[in-house]
Order: C-alpha cells, then structure tokens, then sequence
C-alpha cells in the first residue's frame, strides 16, 4: 500500500532554509516514528512525504527504510495569496509521479489540505486544530492569515473520502460535512514516554524521598502567547496564591506585538515569580518536563494540545482547561485536573491543593503515565492508522503480528 502524506515541513514555516533535514509537527513525526517501526515487515506500507517550500532547500531522499520524502519548489505567489494553487499543482504533479493509493493531509493550517482535496486520488484529512471553531471563539481580523485559512478550511473539508479527528469534539464539529470519520488521538514523541517511565520507577524504589515537596515547584505553561491561550487571566488569577505559597511559573511559546502580548510581557516583568523563555524545541522542553512539578494549560478552545498528551506520558501532572477535547484525554481527579478557563480562580484552587498534597499529585502522575502510554504508544498510533487506510482502499494487509 502506497501513502502519500502532505505535511508542512517546519523549515519554511519558520523560515529555517538553511537547515539540512526537514522537521515536522509534533504530531506528525511521532506518527512517522510509529510507520518507521513497521518498516521491517515485508508488507508494511510505503510513506512518500510530501511537503513544498517557497525556497529550494536541501532533501534526503528517505527518513526511514520505508518511508520516502519530497520537497518541492513552490514560488511565494502560489502560497496563500492564490489560495494555495501553486501547492496544489505541484503537489497534483508529484503524485502523478508517486501513484498513491490513497492521500492522507496533516491539517487545514496550510496548504496541505487544499492539494489533498484537488488530487484525484482517494483522500483522507486529519484535522489538528478547529479553525473554525477557534474563530468562533476568539474572532479573527477579516482577510488576515488565518480568517482565510478557517474559510479554505471550510471549502475543502467536504472534499474528503473521510476525516481522522484527534478528539471526538472536533468529530461532532465535522461528521455531517463528509462520509465517514474515526477518532484516533495523536501519537506521542517515545523520548517523552521513556521520561514517563524514569519517573515512574523513581517513584516506586524511592517514595519516601519523592513524597517530600521540593524547596520551589516549578509549573509550566506551555503556548504561543495569545487571547485564545489565555495566559493573562491566569497569572492575575495567581496573584493572591504568590504571596502565601512559593512557586516559579515557566511560560513558553511565541509572543508577537499583540496588545495581548504586550500586556503579557508587563505581567511577567512585575511578577518574580513569573518566568517567559520563548520559543524552545523538543529537546528543551523535554529537559523542562523533568524539573516541573506541574503543566497547566488555561486555554479558552484547544482539540488535542500536544503538550498535554506530553505531561502525561512523562509523568508530570496536569490542570488544564475542560473545554474542547481535553476532557477526552483526562479523567477529572484521577489523571489529572480539569478547571474553568472563565473562571481562573479556579486554577489558583486547584495548584493550591496539588502543591499541598505532593503524594496525590505523584499518584495522579503516575495514574496518567500507565494510562496515557496505552493510548498514544507511536506504534499503535500508526497500526490504526493503517487500518483506516485499509478502509479506505480495500487493501487487506497481512497480519502484523509481534514482528511489528
């Protein structure tokens, strides 16, 4: 079976052309990860990534031994001003090339989800983030970048054979525009499950030692700084909780020239207690996870945020937001703490307990990890992956068996 698999590689979203190997969301890759593990089988599938640049930039031939990668040109006026027609030519031109079983698009972000649309072949979508549903929700300025996004969004969704939705919340958003939908969540990076595992056995040869609470808990916050993800409230909400108890917030995420950013930027400034390091990668933030004591995530409209999905499977815990699909990845209490994001006293209520009770907050950790590594394992990410593909072709794979 052969899968054409149009992601946007990150070195044109951040303009980092003079990188030699191309990277991806996080989602995605974790994905790739789970195909690449199938490689060894004589029936796994055949994965040629597709992505387009607006700079010629170098590369590889393939990421793994079944899985090829595509880079094509695509001048600046075939981007979003032409509606992505440029992407979608050369993407028509390279699967003329490929003979695809079936085209699988990662997201309505970009231009990925367009050319998946105008190819001819069978066609299958994952939906990342709702832009629909965030304009609903925090309003976007007319014709900027990402109203017009959520209106392509909207064209091309019905142009699908069928949509992976990550949650069941952007399922209900989506059922009645195409024939068929799966829910299926996203696949976790395994650096963050082996973290997961580390904690998990320090806890249980060393409890007395990790029942005691460290001399200042350091909670994460991890999100581009904007309205939607509502950092402000929740450090005003904090305020009161600072001056009784010790605690280092960490946030980051980009933080443009808003006046929501600049109000953000006065927040931290005059709080010491509060702490911005911009945008950092994945090996950062997998080094910030081992020393944080907590993620809280405040967000007014999220699907499946991966950082979430991340503090879960390494084993810190989490108060965020029960709004979109975080609901669907934890249980209130048992994996984790759901809170109104309207009402952010509830947050400053909810750190306050867990920091007073570091046993209950482990025990829930570790709940989360056992939890959590069972449904966002890469590999069987990509075995339903495969499934659905099945569906969609006819095609009958052969047992996978332990090989796999």
């Amino acid at each position: 079976m052969r899968i054409a698999f149009l992601v946007p590689d990150n070195r044109e979203n951040f303009r980092q052309y003079e990188l030699t190997e191309p990277y991806f969301g996080t989602a995605p890759t974790a994905l790739l990860a789970g195909f690449a593990m199938l490689g060894d089988h004589p029936e796994a599938p055949e994965i040629h990534v597709i992505s387009c640049t607006q700079k010629r930039i170098s590369a590889p031939e393939k990421l793994a031994s079944n899985i090829w990668f595509h880079s094509l040109h695509v001048p600046k006026a075939g981007w979003l001003r032409s509606g992505y027609l440029g992407c979608a030519l050369a993407v028509r031109k390279k699967l003329r090339e490929i003979k695809p079983d079936l085209v699988h698009a990662q997201g309505t972000e970009r231009d990925c989800a367009i050319s998946a649309a105008l190819s001819p072949y069978p066609k299958i979508l994952t939906i990342h983030g709702n832009l629909r549903l965030i304009k609903k929700q925090v309003g976007f300025r007319p014709f900027s970048a990402m109203w017009l996004q959520s209106y392509l969004e909207g064209l091309v969704v019905p142009k699908f054979d069928g949509v992976i939705c990550i949650t069941d919340y952007t399922r209900r958003a989506v059922e009645h525009e195409v024939p068929k939908t799966w829910v299926v969540p996203n696949a976790v990076d395994l650096s963050f499950l082996e973290l997961g595992q580390e904690r998990l056995s320090d806890r249980c040869s060393q409890p007395s030692t990790l029942d005691s609470r460290p001399p200042c808990p350091v909670i994460l916050c991890v999100a581009n700084v904007d309205a939607r993800k509502n950092q402000n409230a929740f450090i005003k909400a904090l305020d009161r909780l600072a001056v009784s108890m010790s605690f280092e917030v960490r946030f980051f995420g980009s933080c443009g020239e808003s006046t929501y950013a600049r109000e953000f930027r006065e927040l931290i400034s005059a709080r010491p207690w509060c702490h911005y390091g911009g945008m950092i990668d994945r090996g950062e933030l997998k080094q910030e996870m081992g020393g944080a004591s907590l993620l809280m995530l405040p967000t007014l409209e999220d699907n499946c945020p991966m950082v979430v999905l991340e503090a879960m499977v390494a084993g810190v815990p989490v108060i965020a937001s029960k709004v979109g699909g975080i609901p669907e990845l934890i249980e209130d209490g048992v994996t984790g703490c759901l809170c109104t994001p309207t009402h952010p006293e509830e947050f400053a209520a909810a750190l306050a307990r867990m920091l007073d009770a570091p046993s209950y907050r482990k025990e829930m950790a570790g709940r989360a990890v056992l939890e959590a590594t069972g449904k966002f394992h890469p590999l069987l990410i990509a075995k339903k992956h495969l499934e659905i593909y099945s569906e969609i072709t006819g095609y009958v794979p052969p047992a996978m068996g332990d090989a796999c």
